[in-house]
């Protein structure tokens, strides 16, 4: 079961705790452990993430970082999350909710990485998973969507698991390690959201005021 507390301009630490897992927002303190799991996990995530900057593991790097995070939040664009093991407390890795969109589209774009000590066991579909219903129930939002490389199939399968489906394919989509790379597109709606939760196959036909 997951708590959710609101995330909102006027709240310093959004926050959604399950069993396993905790995710809030980064803070100065957690500079330390954070660099050195960015830095021991740099070739496992060279692949898949924009070139870093020269500064980036440095403190003022993280500071910088953290002040481009308060005013995206404040204007209400964006929202990051450290992902921790809920039981030792250690980063395992972090979730971003960025580019949110109001009015007729109310939509948000979902990126994630994950240490490589990490990797491979289960923490980020689990975080996923927990991040949803934020996204739609706290946040109000009605599209999640997300992207990744096609050879990146670990992140395809978490996707599909989570709930999301294929929706395009879109050429040089983002520079990613200093290329412009091929993405597939992903999208999960409040709708399938609900369905998936209730049961029901994502084909269902019924009225959505039935299940939400």
């Amino acid at each position: 079961m997951s708590l959710l507390r609101p995330a909102l301009s006027s709240d310093p630490d959004p926050r959604i705790e399950t069993d396993r897992h905790i995710l809030r927002p980064p803070v100065m303190a957690d500079f330390r452990e954070w660099a050195a799991l960015r830095a021991a996990s740099h070739e496992f995530l060279r692949p898949w993430e924009p070139i870093w900057p020269a500064d980036d593991l440095t403190k003022a790097g993280f500071r910088r970082r953290l002040r481009r995070y308060a005013q995206e939040k404040k204007d209400g664009r964006s929202i990051p999350f450290l992902l921790f093991d809920a039981k030792s407390s250690k980063i395992l890795g972090g979730l971003t909710l960025s580019n949110i969109r109001r009015g007729v589209s109310q939509c948000v774009t979902l990126g994630y990485w994950m240490g490589t000590a990490h990797a491979g066991k289960g923490h980020m579909s689990a975080a996923v998973h927990a991040i949803l219903p934020f996204c739609f129930n706290t946040l109000g939002l009605h599209r999640v969507e997300a992207a990744c490389l096609p050879t990146n199939e670990p992140s395809i399968r978490l996707l599909e698991k989570a709930g999301f489906r294929r929706e395009g394919y879109a050429r040089n989509y983002l520079l990613i390690n200093g290329m412009w790379q091929d993405h597939i597109l992903f999208a999960c709606l409040a709708e399938d959201h609900a369905m998936a939760r209730s049961g029901l196959p994502l084909s269902y036909g019924g009225k959505l005021k039935e299940i939400l």
